[in-house]
């Protein structure tokens, strides 16, 4: 079933999402002071393409760095983003057969409003991004 909700998801809208997060990831790696931000932008475009089976955890061995770019980030991109993210998961809620689709922009949320000192996780092993040890 997973692999079927990806696959609608990348067609109707995982595919868009990716390009634009693509985009902004260049733009800010080009930048060079942004780079952390840039990649944060690539990984949030991976977790775009394929939503379903993977969720986002905090790593809990993120530094104060990340709170401070998480900060900026928030200032100037993250609210925006949140805000299309739930915007464009109404109409999808409102078709009925979208529903899972918006439950998906929904998951996105959260990785779009503070980017750094999150990892995209496989659904199944939530502590799969700790280091044996």
């Amino acid at each position: 079933m997973r692999t079927l909700l990806n696959v609608i998801w990348l067609v109707l809208a995982g595919i868009w999402l990716a390009i634009g997060y693509a985009i902004a990831g260049i733009i800010c790696c080009v930048l060079i002071i942004t780079i952390p931000f840039g990649i944060a932008s690539f990984r949030i475009a991976a977790y775009a393409l394929w939503p379903f089976g993977r969720t986002v955890v905090r790593d809990p061995e993120a530094g104060c760095l990340s709170t401070v770019g998480n900060i900026i980030w928030f200032v100037f991109a993250g609210w925006w983003l949140a805000l299309g993210h739930v915007l464009t998961s109404i109409p999808l809620f409102i078709s009925i057969i979208g529903i899972p689709l918006g439950v998906a922009n929904l998951k996105l949320i959260p990785v779009s409003l503070l980017p750094l000192g999150a990892r995209i996780v496989d659904s199944d092993d939530p502590f799969s991004h700790r280091s044996a040890g």
